[in-house]
């Protein structure tokens, strides 16, 4: 790892834990509300002593200005009542989780074909829509159509009106697939693709300025979407190790 790209990760995980410390409540953490208290959420100095450091060492942490151990950063994340997927963000951002493997999107293919019924669509990490089967092309437009520079899947949910046709209720699956992104885009900062994405949706949608700017992160679990005309659909996400960085997206029909 290059020393401009430990500290690119650096600025990331200090972004990623002001963000969440602005939105923890003094009384979230046994702590007295007052109407001095001039800043949202907790205070620099509170967060150090409820994870056992010093001011100033948590206010370099948040300018990421040092390095600090997973233990430290196991206090923080409690303290900051960090989700299990929020926590192994900040561990990856700061060193402490296994990186992502390179991607080969096409080793999935075969995979993709085994499914002659069920629409699916390989993601590479910044959810660009590397490969397709027959199927899918029943679901979605043919992701062949769109120019190649506009083929991902949440730039098209988020600017594409055929897809919101097909999918009125876009948004719901359009966060979670947003907050599945960030938890790569974080850790990649000097990703072209990635920045690319982030770049197109500020300029595009710009009313969604608050979606962009949260600091939210989850790994995509199964939900369910309402197609127009198709009807309900689960969608799931694989992760396959034939195509590692990248995943499934499996779209299976309800019945009933």
């Amino acid at each position: 790892m290059t020393d401009t790209h430990r500290l690119a990760l650096r600025r990331e995980l200090g972004t990623f834990l002001r963000a969440h410390r602005e939105r923890v409540a003094p009384a979230d953490v046994g702590l007295p509300a007052t109407s001095r208290r001039r800043t949202p959420g907790l205070r620099r100095e509170e967060v150090a002593a409820l994870s056992g450091g010093g001011v100033a060492w948590y206010t370099w942490l948040e300018q990421g200005r040092v390095d600090t151990s997973r233990e430290v950063l196991d206090a923080v994340s409690r303290t900051l009542r960090l989700d299990p997927d929020a926590h192994h963000h900040v561990l990856r951002l700061a060193g402490f989780a296994p990186p992502e493997p390179a991607e080969d999107p096409m080793a999935a293919r075969p995979l993709l074909d085994s499914w002659p019924d069920r629409p699916a669509v390989l993601l590479d990490g910044a959810l660009s829509l590397t490969a397709w089967n027959t199927a899918y092309t029943r679901l979605w437009p043919d992701p062949a159509a769109v120019p190649p520079d506009r083929r991902n899947l949440l730039l098209l949910l988020a600017t594409d009106p055929d897809h919101q046709r097909l999918l009125p209720d876009w948004e719901p699956l359009a966060m979670d697939l947003y907050r599945h992104v960030r938890t790569r885009a974080d850790a990649r900062p000097q990703d072209p693709a990635l920045r690319t994405l982030t770049s197109l949706l500020a300029t595009e949608r710009p009313d969604l300025a608050h979606w962009w700017s949260c600091r939210s992160v989850a790994s995509f679990t199964s939900r369910t979407a309402h197609f127009t005309p198709a009807g309900p659909h689960t969608v799931s996400m694989l992760h396959t190790p034939d195509a590692p960085g990248s995943a499934i997206l499996l779209f299976s029909r309800r019945v009933g």
